[in-house]
């Protein structure tokens, strides 16, 4: 298993614009076939700031993930929302 965490932080102003886009993505990413989970979140205290959780089969399906149409579509209509480049890392899972 391949786990994935993607740190998104936008302009305060776009918070909801990129919730949007957020949403749409992670239906899209849910329906390819490496996809064992994908949750999205949005933080309390921090509207602005959203937090992927994503579970792969292997690595390969989670690389085939960012090139897929709906990624980089979303990447462009994210792009001038962003606050910070997303921070996207690979987790090993201990418990």
């Amino acid at each position: 298993m391949h786990h994935v965490l993607a740190r998104i932080t936008v302009k305060p102003e776009a918070a909801e614009q990129a919730r949007d886009i957020l949403v749409e993505l992670v239906a899209k990413s849910r329906q390819e076939a490496g996809c064992v989970a994908y949750a999205l979140y949005q933080q309390a205290e921090a509207p602005h700031i959203f937090q992927t959780v994503e579970q792969w089969r292997g690595q390969a399906d989670a690389e085939a993930h960012m090139r897929t149409p709906h990624v980089g579509a979303a990447i462009a209509a994210a792009d001038p929302l962003f606050a910070a480049p997303p921070e996207i890392l690979a987790w090993h899972r201990l418990t």
